[in-house]
């Protein structure tokens, strides 16, 4: 016993610790002989920042001591992953936790107005202009893909990029993305004379629960195509759990050696990036351009080329990609915020924030439609491109850092506990709150067929979608494409494209159009299908066309049935005349039935391949 006493006294003196102020935490107090200099250090951090209920439940001496010591192994790890340590997050989160308490609008001061911004009609002579100066800027972009999350939230246990898009094909996100990639790649080398070997990065941020399996997917596809070495993968750390308004850092449930985490949301992906050294290699490489982008939205690319031709002919800072917003719709609006001060921010505003804020700021009527009846300020589908070197320089100010916030779920109105820990969270989105004056933010807005339908809901919350509103589900993601694909056949190369038919999957009535989708690098452009397709063509409502080559020409095609192309490599090949066979059903299956897979039943309905032509 005297040489334990012996030890922790040693230790103290070592580390200039009063050993009075210590015994204040007697667990801890005792347990000092065992622990090496840097975790006695890591201890005084935590005690003097009021962590000290984290050693209320520890045992003694040489009893659970491996606990003891994953203990500090994963507060060293959470003290090193957060710009400023848990000291810093602690003192931030006692700030954000005390404005939660008591009110406060982090908007206090501002006044919104509509922002400076581009709204494009598709297939008009702008919008083909703005492709064709996307599809030359392509080739100095970077793509960064934000994908920590699972697909617990849709009925799908595995990773969201591994979701087919749609099952026609069975194509899923992250083949897509990576094929419309290598499509835009391609494209912009063919502009080029003489070609180019250009390779276009791709990065993705994972989470602890994504990494390894999007890894896997990668690796059993042969990447889709990519080269590996285009490929890179940066992992997000989740921060510490929070259980009260002092920001006691939770002590998780099934572990008294563990502090409960979270993620910290996909505004790492900035901080990330700068610490990779990524973003200085791009710019030696003579890079322009980064995109960022979500995990489940199928239309994306379809809208690419002319937003980034927008951010080059507009020269912004930060293009913002959107959509029309009806009026107190649930999407967050972008808005110019200009605070008494005269500071000037163009941010997103989420849409439960934007009616108040409009009424305060002498917006009687708050959030409505204007004459175009939709609401002036557009809606934020989080999607942004950001032009390389401002970006640097301001990570290089900001080390990545994006403004926090924490939103604590209470037990009831007097705002004292919690129903659960929360903790501190921060978006890709917001960015822009710390940029200067002078940066040049703006945004492109695009139809939603074309550029908007995101899959985050499971069928029995999109079911209780109001009538009239986006479902935003597996099914209505899937019915999206095969919508936007029939209006681009129709408008880019007038084909008679049959309307669609309503049926209700899941509980949530939605246009069944066409079953038509194509590889990306059958058609990015415009005028790229509409040089593909000649003649009187047509497609009645319930056939299904797969285009799987680049090199397919249709003239006087008329389809009633389903038709798949499939040429060797990139053979040319012309596709006309009648085709009329039994085609592919559309059958009903009900999400609660648990002997069909996850991926079918969350859509309502699965494909019934019975008779096609295939065309080799």
């Amino acid at each position: 016993m005297a040489s334990v006493v012996k030890s922790t006294t040693d230790n103290l003196s070592k580390l200039d610790i009063n050993e009075d102020w210590i015994s204040s935490v007697p667990n801890l107090h005792k347990n000092l002989s065992i622990l090496s200099p840097e975790q006695i250090e890591l201890a005084r951090m935590l005690v003097e920042t009021g962590q000290s209920h984290l050693f209320q439940s520890w045992a003694e001496p040489r009893v659970e001591d491996e606990g003891k010591t994953s203990f500090f192994e994963q507060v060293a790890h959470l003290n090193n992953s957060y710009p400023g340590g848990l000291t810093s997050y602690i003192k931030t989160a006692r700030e954000l936790l005390a404005d939660s308490k008591a009110g406060k609008n982090p908007f206090d001061g501002f006044t919104p107005s509509v922002p400076t911004g581009e709204v494009l009609t598709y297939g008009d002579d702008n919008f083909i202009n703005l492709e064709e100066i996307g599809i030359r800027e392509a080739r100095n972009a970077a793509f960064a893909l934000v994908a920590g999350g699972l697909g617990e939230r849709l009925g799908y246990n595995g990773i969201k990029l591994a979701l087919p898009s749609e099952s026609t094909t069975g194509t899923c996100f992250l083949q897509n993305y990576i094929e419309s990639i290598l499509a835009l790649q391609d494209a912009s080398c063919r502009l080029l004379k003489g070609g180019c070997q250009i390779q276009i990065p791709l990065v993705i941020m994972t989470s602890d629960d994504t990494h390894a399996r999007t890894v896997e997917l990668l690796k059993s596809n042969a990447y889709f195509g990519m080269k590996p070495s285009q490929v890179k993968l940066l992992k997000q750390e989740k921060v510490a759990c929070l259980d009260d308004n002092d920001a006691r850092l939770a002590v998780d449930p099934k572990n008294k050696y563990r502090i409960q985490t979270k993620p910290h949301g996909h505004g790492d992906v900035h901080s990330l990036l700068y610490s990779s050294g990524l973003l200085n290699a791009w710019q030696d490489a003579g890079l322009r351009w980064v995109l960022f982008f979500q995990d489940t939205n199928g239309l994306l690319f379809k809208a690419i080329p002319a937003a980034l031709g927008v951010s080059a002919t507009k020269q912004y800072h930060v293009n913002s990609l959107a959509v029309p917003r009806k009026a107190k719709e649930a999407i967050g609006g972008i808005a110019k915020l200009t605070h008494a001060d005269g500071r000037t921010m163009v941010i997103n505003v989420e849409y439960n924030q934007l009616d108040p804020l409009l009424r305060a700021t002498g917006h009687h009527d708050g959030d409505v439609n204007c004459e175009t009846g939709y609401s002036p300020f557009p809606g934020n589908i989080n999607q942004l491109i950001l032009e390389l070197g401002p970006y640097i320089e301001e990570l290089t100010k900001t080390g990545g850092a994006i403004k926090e916030f924490v939103n604590p779920k209470y037990k009831d109105s007097s705002k004292t506990s919690f129903k659960s820990s929360t903790r501190l969270e921060c978006m890709m989105q917001d960015y822009p709150k710390t940029l200067p004056p002078s940066a040049r933010v703006g945004f492109t807005v695009m139809d939603a067929w074309l550029a908007y339908a995101p899959v985050k809901n499971n069928p029995e919350d999109a079911a209780k979608v109001p009538k009239g509103n986006p479902y935003h589900s597996a099914t209505s993601g899937e019915m999206a494409i095969y919508k936007a694909n029939s209006l681009i056949l129709r408008k880019a190369g007038g084909v008679q494209v049959d309307d669609p038919v309503r049926e209700v999957f899941n509980g949530q009535e939605v246009e069944v159009w066409p079953r038509i989708t194509w590889k990306p690098k059958w058609g990015l452009t415009f005028s790229e299908i509409k040089r593909k397709i000649s003649g009187n063509c047509s497609i009645s409502q319930r056939s299904t066309l797969v285009i799987k080559g680049q090199n397919i020409f249709f003239q006087d095609l008329s389809l009633d049935g389903a038709l798949v192309v499939n040429p060797v490599e990139d053979e040319e090949v012309k596709v006309g005349g009648v085709v009329q066979n039994k085609g592919w059903i559309l059958e009903k299956v009900d999400y609660k039935d648990t002997s069909v897979p996850e991926e079918v039943r969350i859509r309502g309905f699965r494909i019934n391949k019975v008779e096609q032509l295939e065309k080799n």
